[in-house]
């Protein structure tokens, strides 16, 4: 089995069987493979001892900034008209 680098119209490489290329698919060096799809740089990357020091995800602050629920557009339209007349929930429920 025989395998060559392609590019597509889009820009896409892949790797792929010589006798499935299309005429729309261009045939590239491996080189080219490895730079345009990213890979030259995760090879390059942990040839030296893995990741970098401390790349994990850290949590910037003690509690998140901004959340997302899920409301109907009666609840939207509420949550905004008690912003705008500045409601105060925790005085309306005393």
């Amino acid at each position: 089995m025989d395998y060559v680098f392609v590019k597509d119209s889009e820009g896409y490489v892949f790797k792929k069987l010589k006798s499935e290329v299309t005429a729309d698919e261009k045939i590239i060096t491996e080189k080219e493979y490895m730079k345009r799809s990213g890979l030259a740089f995760y090879q390059k990357e942990f040839e030296h001892g893995g990741a970098r020091e401390n790349a994990g995800r850290k949590q910037k602050f003690g509690s998140p900034l901004k959340f997302q629920i899920r409301v109907t557009q009666e609840e939207k339209d509420f949550i905004a008209y008690a912003r705008e007349h500045h409601l105060s929930y925790s005085s309306m429920m005393k």
